[in-house]
């Protein structure tokens, strides 16, 4: 029996999260009575409240439904590590001696007996969790798939196989993205696990990047006694090291000359389109579409494929899910075009994954005055890797900073924007609001390709470029 079988009611404390949202979403489908607390609405907040979760954005105990107050027992809390720690409703739970779970926990205990497919990194794991889950779902693999992002192809960050009961998801794989923040990814136990990266990150939690290795090779050491891991040549190699006797480990990465057994050759950008070659393990699959542009989506789609050749997909059903792939959300999303003009977002928030996406598109786009628009992400990841921020940020023409986007953190005495605004060197710089950035829309006509990148409230611009873009490029054209 499920473990969470015994819980009719589940509460969430963090309901908008895009974790959290996808597990809202799995207990709704499996018979749970679903509701929660999020600070603000948002449009994923909206979407919940319309599949029947209900929601309430009050700190406040009598805001929680009669059937949780009043039914300890039958009701499973689920945390998100974004509430503060003074948050009422937390403390009242705690008090009244809730079973109060982590979303990881939570995640742990749905995966526990089933083929579990975990894709882990410091960067890129959102995009690669929802590229396995395609191929496979694209393919006609039952599957399950709980992800950290809004897939353009399912409309969703949950997927779930064809018959929802617990009975026959238990048979079918199940795809999730393994956060290494807080050391999460350890309640997982996969079959299959991919290492997109081991770069710093999560500084503050880990203290440095020897910290943050060690919980790869913990990760990797679950893996299921005649498990694969997929790991990626540019992470620290002290990883695969670390996995169970008898556990396969495939190298994989853009560059055949660095030694991946699994590589990509014949890149090359068509439009908004990457063509590559895949070789590996499983053999050759020679010219491959991609329609999610980026050297780095190449290299993650490398990985995807190789699992979904473990999982029996054959050459001419993988060509086609690979060629029928549109991405995540924010990764790499192409908002505006017209003619010469584009305007591209994506949620980008490590050097490595700035310098990644910036060089991508200098790559589709060459010769283009490219400007960006960046919000940094938490305070302590500022202060971490500043000068990998500029160095990354200094690909583009034009850079235009926001404050920091503080999440979970409070601020820092010393640590603003312009610790990575001193270093940039492009030839233009600026430091703005979200209000300016959307007046210069309105007149500035010095750039060909616009790019908005970060991972806090940055979103909230989109839109509202998107229409000022609009008017102005295909209005004029019109």
């Amino acid at each position: 029996m499920n473990p969470v079988a015994a819980f009719p009611n589940v509460y969430f404390l963090g309901i908008g999260g895009i974790g959290m949202s996808a597990l809202a979403r799995w207990f709704q489908a499996n018979g749970h009575s679903v509701s929660g607390y999020d600070k603000t609405p948002t449009p994923l907040t909206q979407a919940l409240t319309a599949e029947g979760i209900v929601i309430h954005y009050d700190d406040a105990v009598n805001s929680i439904p009669a059937a949780v107050r009043e039914n300890r027992a039958q009701t499973l809390v689920v945390l998100t590590p974004a509430i503060p720690k003074d948050h009422q409703e937390w403390a009242w739970l705690r008090e009244q001696g809730y079973d109060i779970r982590k979303r990881s926990q939570v995640l742990g205990l749905l995966t526990a007996g089933r083929p579990t497919i975990a894709v882990a990194g410091t960067h890129g794991k959102t995009t690669t969790s929802s590229m396995v889950a395609h191929l496979l779902h694209h393919a006609g693999v039952p599957c399950a798939a709980f992800l950290g992002g809004i897939s353009v192809n399912l409309g969703s960050n949950l997927l779930l196989p064809p018959t929802t009961g617990d009975t026959v998801a238990e048979a079918v794989p199940v795809v999730v993205e393994a956060d290494e923040y807080d050391r999460s990814f350890l309640t997982l136990y996969p079959d299959i696990a991919i290492v997109t990266s081991t770069d710093a990150d999560h500084l503050d939690i880990y203290g440095d990047k020897e910290a943050l290795v060690e919980s790869f090779r913990q990760f990797v050491g679950q893996i299921k006694p005649g498990g694969t891991l997929i790991l990626n040549h540019t992470a620290d190699q002290s990883v695969a090291a670390a996995v169970p006797a008898g556990v396969r480990v495939i190298r994989y990465g853009l560059s055949p000359e660095q030694g991946p057994e699994l590589y990509a050759d014949q890149i090359s950008a068509q439009g908004h389109q990457f063509r590559f070659d895949l070789h590996g393990p499983q053999g050759t699959v020679a010219g491959l579409e991609l329609a999610v542009p980026g050297f780095h989506n190449v290299e993650n789609m490398l990985a995807a494929c190789c699992v979904a050749r473990l999982e029996g997909v054959g050459e001419p059903a993988l060509r086609a899910a690979v060629a029928a792939y549109r991405g995540v959300k924010r990764r790499f999303e192409f908002i505006v075009t017209a003619g010469e003009k584009v305007y591209v977002d994506d949620y980008a928030h490590h050097p490595r994954e700035i310098e990644a996406f910036l060089r991508s598109l200098r790559a589709l786009y060459p010769g283009k005055r490219l400007k960006v628009v960046f919000q940094p992400h938490l305070f302590s990841r500022t202060r971490d890797f500043a000068e990998g921020f500029a160095q990354s940020l200094s690909l583009a023409d034009e850079v235009v900073m926001l404050d920091i986007y503080p999440a979970r953190e409070l601020p820092m005495p010393g640590v603003t924007s312009d610790l990575i605004l001193s270093r940039i060197t492009a030839p233009r710089k600026s430091l703005q609001t979200k209000a300016q950035v959307l007046a210069a829309a309105e007149t500035d006509s010095d750039f060909d390709v616009l790019a908005t990148v970060g991972a806090g409230d940055i979103d909230q611009l989109v839109s509202r470029l998107k229409n000022i873009l609009d008017i102005r490029w295909n209005g004029a054209e019109a």
